[in-house]
């Protein structure tokens, strides 16, 4: 991500928080309005247009959505297209992360989005036809949504729904795994915590991840909350990974770098 896409992202969020509290319709609009935009390359470049002012930019929104979107959904497209992108596809990750931030921001405390998105990853990885259906680029954006709908409605919430339509219809070249986890990410981010994905031998207790806690959160300056894997092709120690940040103490990595360095 260039400097220019961090701070158009910042700017965006910014606009966000003037907003205040906001409902699950506007996420779902402002999430539908970056599909449209993903289809046109022209209405793309339009908005991203640096010439054009934000007047010029506020009557294309208009011109284009009109009523068919909240207020609050077009005064963030406008403000999100107001900044300067490094490009249109960074333009239309801007737009998803504030559709996802606005999902967040309008679940009630007690739902634990991040765990549903991630629970719905796992079950995706453990089946490889469902991953099949959900992540092939011939597949119908329709059957997917339909194959999403069977699966979470009733069973999760109704943000959780909203995000996952929204990542199967626009992946622009992501694997469905790494959709998922992208949007319990910036879940956690908006809600204030980091997620680290723990991956273990063996199930880790309640004492060693109390500990662990602890540490990262030191680290990290904030809460952490954890999803843990048990592989036991990790062979023994832990693999952490926060983000783009990992740290790697398991038994697999010390022998792989054993192994390199044998092979120097």
């Amino acid at each position: 991500m260039g400097s220019a896409t961090r701070e158009a992202l910042a700017g965006s969020k910014a606009a966000l928080a003037e907003l205040g509290r906001t409902d699950l319709p506007v996420a779902e609009a402002l999430l539908a309005a970056g599909r449209v935009i993903g289809e046109s390359a022209h209405l793309r470049t339009a908005l991203i247009d640096t010439e054009a002012d934000v007047a010029q930019k506020r009557a294309l929104v208009e011109a284009v959505f009109g009523a068919r979107i909240p207020a609050e959904a077009a005064s963030l497209l406008v403000s999100a297209a107001s900044r300067r992108w490094s490009s249109g596809d960074d333009f239309l990750a801007g737009i998803e992360e504030i559709g996802i931030r606005v999902a967040a921001d309008s679940a009630p405390d007690d739902v634990d989005l991040d765990a549903e998105l991630l629970a719905f990853e796992r079950a995706v990885a453990s089946d490889a036809e469902l991953e099949l259906a959900l992540g092939s680029k011939l597949g119908e954006t329709v059957a997917k949504t339909q194959i999403v709908d069977r699966l979470l409605e009733g069973k999760a919430s109704p943000q959780t729904v909203v995000i996952v339509r929204h990542l199967v219809q626009q992946p622009r070249g992501r694997r469905i795994g790494e959709l998922l986890r992208h949007g319990a990410s910036v879940v956690a981010d908006q809600r204030g915590f980091d997620i680290a994905t723990v991956t273990s031998a063996v199930p880790l207790t309640a004492a060693q991840l109390g500990r662990l806690e602890q540490g990262l959160a030191v680290q990290a300056g904030r809460r952490v909350r954890f999803d843990t894997i048990v592989d036991p092709a990790v062979l023994g120690g832990i693999r952490v990974q926060i983000g783009d940040d990992v740290i790697d103490g398991s038994v697999a990595s010390r022998l792989s770098s054993l192994r390199q360095k044998l092979a120097g």
